[in-house]
């Protein structure tokens, strides 16, 4: 297969700066929603800078979908301007005294008529702006602002969109006004993202694939269920541990107002969905939030009830907890317990046991 046909991003640089080294050899899928995750000053937004070419690092490598955008070795450096991508920031950059619709349409005359993916219609459906676009930037707000934004970078009809924590400067409820709109996105555009963020609810709600940055250097890479169920990984011992699940709506129960969600392993109970049969969602289910037991309880407040195998047990980031890693039938699962209980219930790996599911998060 020559270059020209492969698909997929490799990525590989070398920044140094005083007190910070970023070193990174990045293997991502050519489609699809990346996160780059990790906490402040783990490089992400550096690594991004990388990928967009607003840095350029002394050792680089970058190929998008067998395309060369650059080769330090080769000599190579295409320069941002020149780079097919689109790139939304933590604050929408709207030119303040052009409307709505000639912000979109300055996105627009960046790409030649015959080479354009992402038409006009589709970009202000996609993001819900069609009513603002006669509305100046300072009568938007921050929500409003940021999918103008996202609507004028897919205008440029992108090959790759990267996206620098684009919710970090919305409160919580725009946040949740914007997060349906990513979702459209990743659902209905073949335009890969590499997307940038702190918050482990905004990675587990969008993210097919995580990169798990610290100190400049990759501790993990791969698809975000598989690497979420990891418990050699430093977010594996906090609190906020946890696993994502994909998915389908498998019967309502009009009764008791419960949507049954099915998968593979099994099904849980929540709370009555408004989406039709067969579509997908996502859950997650937090350690803290999963108990075990050797029989299931006859008699229980707790309806959500899996079997399922011990596949590793190590201790956890108090000595008063362990973190036990779980198979449901091809689901992984993790549960956070007391080395008292550990002890209590024998648990060791090729054991079955029951996890009980006390919470499940829905996203989305």
């Amino acid at each position: 297969m020559n270059r020209a046909q492969e698909k997929g991003i490799h990525a590989r640089f070398q920044v140094r700066y005083p007190g910070f080294a970023l070193d990174v050899d990045l293997h991502l899928p050519g489609r699809g929603v990346t996160a780059l995750f990790g906490h402040s000053g783990s490089g992400k937004t550096t690594c991004l800078r990388c990928v967009a070419g607003l840095e350029q690092a002394g050792i680089g490598l970058l190929e998008v979908n067998g395309e060369c955008w650059q080769d330090s070795a080769a000599g190579v450096f295409v320069p941002t301007h020149k780079r097919p991508l689109g790139y939304v920031f933590q604050e929408a950059s709207l030119f303040p005294h052009l409307s709505v619709r000639r912000n979109l349409e300055f996105g627009m005359k960046r790409v030649a008529s015959s080479t354009r993916k992402v038409s006009w219609g589709q970009a202000v459906d996609l993001l819900g702006i069609g009513h603002l676009l006669e509305r100046m930037p300072d009568n938007l707000s921050g929500g409003e602002r940021q999918r103008v934004g996202m609507a004028r970078a897919l205008l440029t009809s992108p090959r790759l969109l990267l996206m620098d924590e684009p919710l970090a400067a919305l409160d919580l409820k725009r946040k949740q006004e914007i997060l349906p709109y990513l979702e459209r996105l990743h659902d209905e555009l073949d335009i890969p993202v590499l997307y940038v963020s702190h918050s482990p609810d905004e990675v587990a709600r969008l993210a097919d694939h995580v990169v798990l940055l610290d100190q400049g250097r990759v501790v993990a890479q791969g698809g975000l269920v598989e690497t979420l169920a990891r418990l050699d990984l430093p977010t594996a011992f906090t609190e906020d541990a946890g696993v994502v699940v994909e998915a389908v709506v498998g019967d309502h129960d009009d009764q008791y107002h419960l949507t049954r969600l099915d998968f593979e392993g099994g099904s849980v109970l929540v709370a009555r969905r408004p989406e039709a049969f067969g579509q997908r969602l996502r859950f997650r289910v937090h350690a803290r939030d999963v108990s075990l037991a050797r029989v299931p309880a006859e008699r229980s407040s707790i309806t959500n009830v899996l079997s399922a195998v011990v596949m590793e047990v190590v201790d956890a980031d108090t000595p008063a907890h362990v973190l036990v890693r779980l198979d449901a039938s091809g689901t992984p699962l993790l549960a956070r317990i007391t080395r008292r209980s550990a002890d209590q219930l024998a648990v060791s790996t090729g054991e079955r046991l029951w996890a009980q599911i006390k919470t499940v998060a829905l996203l989305g």
